[in-house]
């Protein structure tokens, strides 16, 4: 392949990845290359997450709430183009094009946030907030669609999940800095340090459409074109919504992508009222929920190390896909009988460590066994509005429920039985996938799912 990297080059290194998380020789450039990349872009977006938090509350959780709603109608409106560009563009063009757009974007945003903030007042906030969550769902999808593109579907398995520490590791680090920068430099000076990271992650995607090598096998029976061709994918803009409705095994996994988002926004307004009442002001708002998001992460970093190694992989993926749904239920019936900070923390880190830890290498091995066309578009799709379509009914549930003067156990009340559905349904998607890619019953494979 273009990028092999010689023998003696690795040696004792490459042995310790072999047998430790099983990777090939031939994979280990595009594995770290891959990791790398996630690295970058989940530091750019994880670095930006408590400024966009801590923004957004100026006005308060009532706020927060509508702009799910606002965040949900840009998303619609930006996927019609997504799918044009996808249609019309050479993947790797695409793909840089794309950061290169959230780059120049974010530059922008903080030109206006420094030197107009009387100008653009509360407003400018608050657009940064629906925008900077856009952002934040189109750029892990497409990475992730680009990884999924360049891997085989037996490679995934064996190889998801350690490209998912890379990420980690990312969301790690950036919280991190954003803990220590907000505020000496201010929450606004940290746009162009994110947008500095998220043009490494798209250099890192550049570098690893050159360097993957052609796959072993066919990812679908039939499919036109080897994975790795850089081709335009054609077709029309609403592609990936015709496609979802379509499907029941893409509907499937949108249904799963609505309720996860669903409970996640639960947890997310629940934690921001409370750390609102604790530091109001917006750069020390940030650094606390900047703190909060670091620990939450090394949390999980041990998880997805111990799910990554070859000698604990072997929970196949309708099961890997389970354990987020049973987690949360788990979380708010302990929330329901202990409603203290102390347990929605554990709760929010709990959810989020299994939900990166191990459902979404999961979720992504979903679309190793779809078309091309919709490893981009549906996916895009489904991992974008749907998404947001999660918070925004995520959001309007409890407000429901908090104007009803329901407590946290009757929030619980609701999300436990959503959660046994959750389950349900995963388990279905399990059934579906491990069908559609011939896989073996259970225990053939590595984690998130079976050879």
């Amino acid at each position: 392949m273009t990028g092999s990297i010689p023998r003696a080059s690795w040696g004792r290194p490459l042995r310790w990845m072999k047998t430790l998380f099983d990777v090939r020789r031939s994979e280990a450039g595009p594995v770290v290359t891959a990791a790398c990349g996630f690295f970058f872009v989940l530091t750019a977006l994880m670095l930006l997450r408590p400024v966009r938090d801590a923004i957004g509350m100026v006005r308060g959780v009532e706020t927060i709430r509508w702009l799910f709603m606002t965040t949900a109608v840009v998303t619609l409106a930006l996927n019609p183009v997504f799918g044009f560009l996808v249609g019309r563009l050479r993947r790797p063009l695409f793909v840089a094009a794309t950061y290169g757009f959230f780059c120049l974007t974010l530059v922008v945003f903080w030109v206006l946030l420094t030197f107009a903030p009387f100008a653009i007042a509360q407003g400018g906030g608050q657009a940064f907030y629906v925008w900077f969550s856009v952002i934040n769902v189109f750029g892990t999808m497409v990475f992730w669609a680009l990884v999924s593109d360049h891997f085989t579907r037996e490679q995934s398995a064996r190889l998801f999940a350690l490209i998912a520490i890379g990420g980690t590791l990312g969301a790690v680090f950036g919280p991190w800095l954003t803990s220590r920068l907000a505020e000496p430099l201010g929450a606004t000076h940290l746009l162009p340090v994110s947008a500095l990271f998220l043009s490494l992650g798209a250099l890192a995607a550049w570098r690893l459409a050159r360097i993957t090598p052609s796959p072993m096998e066919a990812r679908m029976e039939g499919e036109a074109h080897p994975s790795h061709d850089p081709e335009p994918i054609g077709g029309g803009a609403w592609d990936g919504l015709h496609a979802v409705v379509r499907s029941p095994y893409l509907a499937g996994i949108a249904g799963y992508v609505l309720l996860m988002a669903m409970m996640a926004t639960f947890v997310y307004l629940t934690r921001l009222q409370l750390v609102a009442g604790v530091a109001a002001e917006p750069d020390a708002m940030a650094a606390l929920l900047a703190r909060i998001d670091m620990w939450t992460q090394v949390v999980f970093l041990a998880l997805q190390l111990a799910m990554a190694t070859r000698f604990t992989r072997r929970v196949d993926t309708g099961h890997a896909l389970v354990l987020l749904p049973l987690a949360t239920a788990l979380g708010f019936a302990s929330l329901a009988v202990q409603g203290a900070l102390l347990v929605l923390f554990l709760l929010d880190a709990a959810n989020r460590a299994v939900q990166r830890g191990v459902a979404r290498p999961a979720r992504e091995m979903l679309f190793t066994v779809v078309p091309r066309n919709d490893k981009y578009k549906a996916k895009a799709f489904i991992d974008t509005f749907v998404y947001r379509m999660g918070d925004v009914l995520g959001a309007q549930m409890e407000r429901t429920l908090a104007g009803a003067g329901w407590a946290v156990g009757g929030l619980a009340g609701v999300a436990v039985p959503l959660a046994l559905a959750w389950a349900a349904l995963a388990m279905w998607l399990g059934r579906l996938h491990r069908k559609r890619g011939n896989l073996a019953p259970s225990g053939a494979g590595p984690f998130p799912g079976a050879r």
